[in-house]
């Protein structure tokens, strides 16, 4: 910490809390297909359903012929009409068993037309057909026909295949004769379905591994199983939801003989100092660690050393752990070991072993995997303010649209605390472009080469990667270029440029992971444009070199171990909040990926490069122009009314305490100000549309600012918003935004600049915190609706001019408002 350095403000918790006020009585009706005939479409629809009854009828006379097992029901699958939306509350009745089992978007012709997997079980085949008959003869009183979203909305009604419960885009992943590992997604969560179709399974000699996954109303069962056995699990099983294929897993220092590194390393050692009374710890999930290197051992005991399975042991075997906990435990280990400085390590390490010596695992449920092996760490060290480091992805069976995965899921649920009340920051590598003729077409296949499997998860921070490296010995490499520019995209980096813009950005940032050299006969790696790092056999050598999103990974988990130990109450919430609150684009980020102003480029750069270079300084700090204030809260998003409606409930306005006096003073001097709002959610997994009550967050946050509006105008223009249940909802106020609500309400960290002079900004000291729709609300009958959400409000204001002294006069508010008691309950 430098003499100009200030710890940032944790702001005492005075928001005051004011009751939503719905002018809202119902959610939006999708929009009615206009039909000409409804008698002609009513005898359609009702030919359909009952065509398939009887295909139903006659395949289980012929299963129970044969003595094959048959299920208590029928699965239909109802198309949309083309570029028309399903009513799909309509397909769903809970009392009577029915149950919607997935949603499912796919082109036809190119017009976009849904599907919907419904289960009905025996004695309810005259529910839909009933709907039809009263639309077809009865009126509502308002004179349109009787349940119309639903039924006119109806394309066509067929009795569900084997691809009715695969997505459009994983149908190519079916297996044909031969048997594959495959996610079998139940309907339910209840423990007795789990028995039933294990039983089930055992008698059609499917294997199952012994992992599962249990979400709200889903059990996910890994199944070894061909086209035909998957067939027979449908035949026989009332509770499959949905199937998906599992995923499988794919320079100077180092130059030195070993008795020169190892001198090197043992003059580092001389300086390095162990906080001994640290509860901070980083746990690294990879292929082990080799905790007898002389760096590591300081920090990494025997009894911290863990592995999922007992005989693989703890050590590393491949090398790419030790290489992780490098950087993981020093951040910039070549810097440190080429100065002089004393090193001071506060935090320590953990390592799990998810991987096995050799090869791969058999094909796992990995979110399991995850989940069991950081549970034991926990258990056994409960009071550690742990950070989890995972540089490890599937790419070989990622969507590419950015959709929950299983293991994406359960890495949202192990993180949201719903499992053991801890919340938990997980940072995971974004996943690489690992082949050499990809990079001849950088950067343009970086934007084609998605985010991988499970770095899609909410809660977790995203790491990406770019590059400073630079060719710095010309003479070796003579006729070879680099070939990201300085400042630019790692070539290595994924990104989500490709996803739909439903899903959250990701990365969220990026850190140093190397750069790739470039001659006319191809595209290579080179050690000295990679990062040095730790070797796993030191008795070779004490060095290595590591590269891509693993390097950006560990790098921000040494940054993020930072955060914890300066600031030991900051939540998970809020150190993953000053890391993305501190980034910011390079130059060369934007000239490569900015072609204009609009909010649809700033997307663009945001889908590739995330919110930028995160500045630890800037994190961990304020200085006199330049002042970040942080608060940690919860409120109750929903609320059950006397009438039995579930409702929106709570809103936060958090009077921030902005300098007026000097903004007005300044005038027309350009001022920023920075908001960053960061929450967990927990997941609600299933392709079911992803909206009404399957929406995956159980419940959103978002965040406004009063501008120039009065409180009173604020509280109306929140209330608005809240009521119009649109994301891209954007209210006046004068704000003038640079990511844009479109943009930046996505996933469950939201961030975004408001630059203009500092008397517009004077008045801006109001800060809303309102819910969004979730499935804590729409699916009430799991009892989480009354459930609190935490959340981390990071604000800061800065200028650019350096004598410009910002910090003392909100130091100074600050103190006033700790000096009055301030009456928090307010009514509208």
């Amino acid at each position: 910490m430098s003499g100009n350095n200030r710890e940032n403000f944790f702001l005492t918790d005075r928001a005051s809390f004011y009751p939503y006020t719905s002018k809202n009585q119902g959610g939006r009706k999708p929009t009615i297909v206009p039909v000409e005939d409804r008698t002609t479409h009513g005898l359609k629809i009702t030919k359909q359903l009952e065509k398939a009854w009887n295909e139903a009828r006659l395949i289980n006379e012929k299963r129970t012929a044969v003595s094959l097992p048959t299920k208590n029901g029928v699965y239909l699958e109802f198309y949309s009409a083309p570029e028309y939306e399903l009513a799909t509350k309509s397909l769903e009745n809970r009392r009577s068993g029915i149950r919607l089992m997935n949603v499912r978007m796919e082109k036809s012709e190119g017009e976009a037309v849904r599907k919907a997997t419904v289960f009905i079980p025996k004695g309810k085949e005259n529910y839909f057909l009933k709907r039809v008959q009263e639309y077809v003869e009865k009126n509502t009183d308002k004179g349109k026909p009787k349940h119309e979203s639903l039924v006119a909305n109806i394309g066509s009604i067929r009795l569900a295949v084997l691809e009715s419960f695969w997505s459009a885009t994983d149908t190519m992943w079916i297996p044909k004769e031969d048997p594959k590992w495959c996610e079998i997604w139940l309907n339910g969560d209840d423990v007795e379905i789990e028995k039933e179709f294990r039983s089930l399974s055992a008698s059609l000699n499917i294997p199952l591994q012994q992992e599962t996954l249990k979400f709200p109303e889903r059990i996910v069962i890994l199944a070894f199983a061909n086209r035909s056995q998957l067939e027979e699990l449908i035949a026989s099983s009332p509770h499959i939801a949905e199937i998906r294929r599992a995923a499988e897993l794919t320079s100077f220092f180092v130059d030195l003989e070993n008795k020169e590194q190892t001198d090197w390393a043992r003059e580092l050692l001389d300086r390095v100092t162990v906080d001994e009374n640290s509860l901070v710890s980083v746990c690294i999930l990879d292929t082990g660690v080799a905790n007898g290197h002389m760096l590591l051992k300081p920090i990494l005991n025997d009894e911290d050393c863990y592995s999922y399975d007992t005989e693989w042991g703890t050590s590393d075997d491949v090398g790419h752990g030790t290489a992780m906990s490098g950087l993981v435990a020093y951040g910039d280990l070549q810097a440190l070991l080429e100065g002089k400085q004393d090193v001071n390590l506060v935090h320590r390490l953990e390592s799990i072993k998810i991987l096995p010596p050799n090869g791969e695992n058999d094909p796992k449920l990995y979110g399991a995997i995850t989940s069991q092996s950081l549970s034991r760490v926990i258990i056994n060290s409960p009071e550690r303010k742990r950070i989890i480091c995972m540089a490890i992805t599937a790419p070989k069976y990622t969507k590419g649209d950015g959709s929950p995965s299983s293991w994406s899921a359960a890495i949202d649920e192990l993180t949201s605390g719903v499992l053991d009340d801890q919340k938990k920051l997980l940072i995971i590598s974004a996943g690489n472009v690992s082949d050499p003729e990809d990079w001849k077409q950088y950067p343009t296949i970086n934007k084609l080469r998605p985010v991988e499997n499970p770095a899609q998860s909410w809660n977790a921070l995203t790491v990406g990667a770019y590059t400073e490296k630079v060719l710095l010995d010309k003479e070796k490499y003579q006729n070879h270029k680099t070939v990201a520019p300085t400042g630019g995209l790692s070539p290595y980096s994924s990104t989500s440029y490709i996803w739909d813009n439903k899903w959250p950005i990701k990365p969220e940032i990026v850190l140093e992971g190397g750069n790739v050299l470039k001659e006319e006969y191809g595209c290579f790696q080179s050690e000295d444009l990679s990062i040095l790092t730790t070797f796993h056999k030191p008795v070779n050598r004490q060095f290595d070199t590591i590269w891509a999103t693993s390097a950006a990974t560990a790098s921000a988990s040494w940054m993020a171990g930072q955060i914890q130990a300066q600031y030991p109450n900051a939540w998970p919430e809020t150190v993953r909040a000053l890391l993305v609150h501190s980034a910011e684009w390079t130059d060369t980020m934007k000239e490569q990926f900015l072609s204009g102003t609009k909010k649809g480029d700033i997307k663009e750069l945001l889908r590739i490069c995330g919110y930028g270079v995160p500045n630890l300084e800037r994190a961990l700090w304020c200085v006199k122009n330049s002042v970040n204030m942080v608060i940690q809260s919860e409120l109750q998003p929903y609320t059950k009314l006397d009438n039995g409606r579930y409702v929106t409930k709570d809103m936060h306005i958090h009077e921030i305490p902005w300098p007026m006096g000097v903004l007005l003073e300044l005038g027309e001097t350009k001022v920023s100000m920075r908001v960053t709002l960061s929450y967990f959610i927990e997941p609600g997994p299933g392709e079911v549309g992803w909206k009404d009550r399957y929406r995956y967050a159980s419940c959103a946050l978002r965040f406004d600012v009063n501008g120039l509006d009065s409180r009173e105008a604020f509280l109306r223009r929140v209330n608005a918003a809240i009521d119009s249940e649109d994301d891209d909802f954007e209210g006046y106020g004068g704000a003038n935004w640079l990511i844009g609500p479109q943009n930046r309400h996505l996933g469950s960290i939201h961030s975004d600049v408001w630059s203009g002079t500092a008397a517009e900004l004077a008045s801006s000291n109001l800060i809303g915190i309102y819910p969004a729709v979730g499935w804590w609300r729409e699916r009430n009958w799991l009892g989480r609706w009354d459930k609190n959400v935490r959340y981390s409000l990071v604000v800061s204001l800065q200028t650019p001019d350096q004598n410009i002294d910002l910090y003392t006069p909100i130091s100074t508010q600050i103190e006033l408002m700790n000096s009055t008691e301030i009456d928090i309950t307010n009514s509208i």
